[in-house]
């Protein structure tokens, strides 16, 4: 194929701009953010269930107190019941001493509910510190996440904004050279995906490497400045 000293030179610099796309994009894709966003969610998601765990033994805690209290009320209420009917039968000793009995049963049964309110109260601190806990290490898991999509916006923009002017670059290139380059260099990316460009060097294909036989090779040359290699496929430059 025709092309001149600044085609040649079009075509270099398209395919440098691919290899900049090219990179830009992996490096897009590999940032490290995006794993710290995934790792943070999962994280997120156990502490979530972690939580409600914990939120249901508090509502456990929560019914025992309040059944214990519940019940403790209402032997409070029974005691000075009792203790006025004591009151009122100072002079009935067996009314008394029933009464009286009655009331130690109320006075153990008390005391009872008293060490059982102790251990749930223990028991309730114990999951409030649990809670706090969780609730701190879900506020420094949002705290992460907020961080890496911040820088992950913003790097991730800056990478685009490079794609975005490759590819602005890599179009003026093609656009400024013949129709008939123009159309091969982009069948063969299109085909190619990786390494469009390379140049005959002793005889082979400065790409794939493979060694052409005398008799292409010959053809090659009739083709200068630029063709295809025989073997790849690849434009090559014929210098």
């Amino acid at each position: 194929m025709h092309a001149t000293t600044f085609d040649i030179d079009s075509l270099l610099s398209a395919q440098q701009a691919d290899f900049d796309i090219m990179h830009l994009t992996r490096e897009l894709e590999e940032l490290p953010q995006r794993e710290v966003i995934i790792s943070c969610r999962q994280k997120r998601a156990a502490m979530e269930s972690k939580l409600e765990q914990i939120e249901e033994v508090e509502r456990n805690v929560r019914k025992k107190r309040t059944r214990v209290t519940d019940e403790d009320a209402s032997l409070e209420k029974k005691e000075h019941g009792v203790q006025a009917a004591i009151d009122a039968a100072a002079g009935d000793y067996r009314n008394v001493e029933a009464r009286t009995k009655e009331l130690n049963g109320i006075f153990k049964r008390r005391g009872a509910l008293a060490e059982e309110l102790a251990t749930i109260d223990a028991e309730r601190d114990k999951v409030a510190a649990l809670k706090a806990q969780a609730t701190r290490a879900m506020q420094d898991i949002d705290a992460a996440e907020e961080e890496a999509t911040e820088t992950f916006k913003r790097e991730g923009s800056r990478l685009k904004a490079s794609i975005a002017e490759a590819q602005r670059k890599r179009e003026e290139l093609l656009g400024s050279i013949t129709d008939e380059l123009s159309s091969a260099y982009r069948e063969t990316s299109e085909r190619m995906g990786t390494v469009v460009l390379g140049k005959l060097e002793d005889g082979r294909c400065g790409v794939c490497r493979a060694g052409i036989d005398p008799g292409r090779l010959i053809e090659v040359r009739a083709q200068a400045p630029v063709t295809f290699c025989p073997i790849c496929h690849r434009l090559m430059i014929v210098g």
